[in-house]
């Protein structure tokens, strides 16, 4: 796991070298990726599927085999089981509309989390507006885990989707989403798992897991922005509408009507980011190669070795700690008197000190209400990031701390 594949961290912020801890929010782009969006439309840009000549068919080659590469890195039973996205939060909004319009009627019921991010709320809301549906919400626990026994109460014979987060993007913790999955399916409803924070940082594979629908994003795995996936089960997608009308969705339109194209076609309406989803491909390798578990691992290390030195220091509380986290840490700093140090205020004097954080209530605003703060700061990591970052941030953070307290 070399820096020296990502160009943009040898730079200084401040006259100081970049500390870059705001992974969670968009990883770096290795020099890989980079030269194959450079390579792409240099060399093979072509609209396509639908073109004879050699551009095109060298550009939905490379496309379908990226939708191969990523099918195969999550183990998908085929690739025709894997949706190109804009992104996580496309995603659970498409699963949303075409699983509603099917499934969900009035006085139906859907099961988030009191830890999910905003997408995996909003989308879920509009719907019960539009079909007079019920959210329930999974509590908390007093250590910011789920609350499963509540989850188990939260089913009855309303109950359609459980759609829930692999990681929380605030905490790191990792849900127990196998038996979140096992539970729902003994009650004959299907699951969705939002994995914009898990599949940056854990091997998932969809035939263990065995959920109905799995979304992520290219960009939080060291691909490009603008895309992501939603896979869902064969059985599933085959029976949801189209989400968006256009080209390459269809088979024929008629003024008589419209006969809809087959699996995964039917819901990538318009001309798709054939150059996105092929850089995607090129991360997807180079995670691969450095290890998925590896990279794992090295994370994982990190965030006990962060978690460790900051539930050192006075005045400083890290929000679920001790509980397994991937990645993500969130915490917050007093002063002297007590009083809480603005998350805000510290991310700035940490940006001074050449310290890339989040600040705020990170997209998540239930779960930080629930806090009873106005936000926190967050640390996330990447395969990248190193001992000596963290402890760069940990000098940073005691200055800044002293500072303002």
């Amino acid at each position: 796991m070399n820096r020296i594949d990502f160009p943009i961290l040898d730079q200084q912020v401040h006259g100081l070298p970049l500390v870059y801890l705001d992974n969670a929010a968009t990883s770096q782009k290795p020099r890989c990726v980079i030269d194959a969006i450079s390579e792409a439309y240099s060399t093979w840009n072509a609209n396509i599927h639908r073109g004879t000549h050699h551009l095109s068919q060298v550009a939905t080659a490379k496309h379908e085999q990226a939708r191969s590469t990523l099918a195969q890195m999550i183990g998908a039973a085929d690739s025709c089981e894997v949706l190109f996205t804009r992104g996580t939060t496309e995603g659970l909004n498409m699963l949303a509309f075409c699983f509603g319009e099917a499934f969900i009627g009035e006085g139906d019921e859907i099961i988030v989390s009191a830890m999910e991010h905003h997408s995996n709320i909003v989308p879920w809301q509009m719907l019960c507006e539009r079909k007079h549906a019920v959210l329930k919400v999974i509590p908390l626990r007093d250590t910011l885990t789920l609350d499963m026994a509540a989850y188990e109460r939260l089913f009855s014979p309303r109950t359609k989707l459980v759609s829930v987060a692999h990681v929380s993007n605030v905490l790191g913790i990792v849900n127990p989403v196998e038996d979140i999955i096992r539970l729902a399916h003994a009650h004959g409803v299907p699951v969705c798992i939002d994995g914009a924070q898990s599949a940056p940082h854990l091997p998932v594979n969809m035939q263990a897991l065995d959920c109905d629908f799995f979304v992520c994003s290219a960009h939080k795995m060291y691909g490009p922005t603008g895309i992501g996936l939603l896979y869902g089960k064969q059985q599933w997608l085959e029976q949801l509408p189209p989400y968006q009308g256009g080209g390459e969705m269809i088979q024929h339109v008629r003024w008589q009507g419209t006969t809809y194209n087959n699996l995964p076609y039917r819901f990538e309406a318009g001309t798709p980011d054939y150059v996105g989803s092929y850089a995607w491909a090129v991360a997807a390798r180079y995670m691969q190669d450095c290890g998925l578990s590896a990279i794992a691992g090295h994370e994982q290390a990190l965030t006990a070795y962060a978690e460790q030195c900051l539930c050192s220091m006075d005045g400083v509380k890290v929000y679920a700690a001790g509980q397994p986290k991937v990645g993500v840490l969130s915490l917050n700093a007093y002063d002297r008197q007590g009083g809480l140090i603005h998350p805000f205020d510290l991310g700035t004097l940490l940006d001074q000190q050449g310290v890339a954080v989040r600040t705020g209530h990170h997209c998540a605003e239930p779960l930080i209400d629930s806090l009873a703060v106005p936000g926190t700061v967050r640390i996330s990591f990447g395969l990248y990031n190193t001992r000596e970052e963290v402890e760069v941030f940990i000098r940073a953070l005691q200055r800044a701390i002293q500072m303002l307290g």
